[in-house]
């Protein structure tokens, strides 16, 4: 299949597929005579773990380690399961930073009178330092 269908069948887009075969973390397509890319089912398998792991929000380098992992059969799942762990404390603490985020700003805009006055405690509040 040629690489819009292997978009297509993978839900990946061609540019990201692209993107990722020069990341390595698909091998380069074979190519028919027309110089175009050729992928198989195999590959369209390997694009789909790559856009579940994504939509978790994991990296391109820890996808690399979780292909690695899931390519190996000698695994232990501990290793797998020690990648994912970390990972969940990093989505933890970037919840945390987004949650303080939204608390300054919340309290800035129940400070904010939203009317016709210039005053405005949201502009006076992003001036300030951290």
């Amino acid at each position: 299949m040629n690489i819009g269908e292997a978009s297509k069948a993978s839900g990946v887009s061609a540019k990201m597929i692209r993107y990722y075969e020069q990341t390595g973390l698909i091998p380069p397509a074979g190519r028919r005579e027309s110089g175009y890319r050729a992928y198989a089912q195999p590959d369209v398998h390997r694009l789909r773990f790559i856009r579940r792991a994504r939509d978790l929000g994991f990296s391109v380098a820890e996808i690399g380690d979780l292909l690695g992992l899931w390519n190996d059969r000698s695994r232990h799942s501990a290793d797998v399961k020690r990648l994912a762990q970390a990972h969940i404390t990093e989505l933890e603490e970037r919840i945390a930073r987004l949650r303080q985020m939204a608390d300054t700003l919340q309290t800035l805009i129940d400070c904010c009178a939203g009317d016709d006055r210039p005053d405005c405690p949201i502009l006076a509040g992003l001036e300030q330092p951290d």
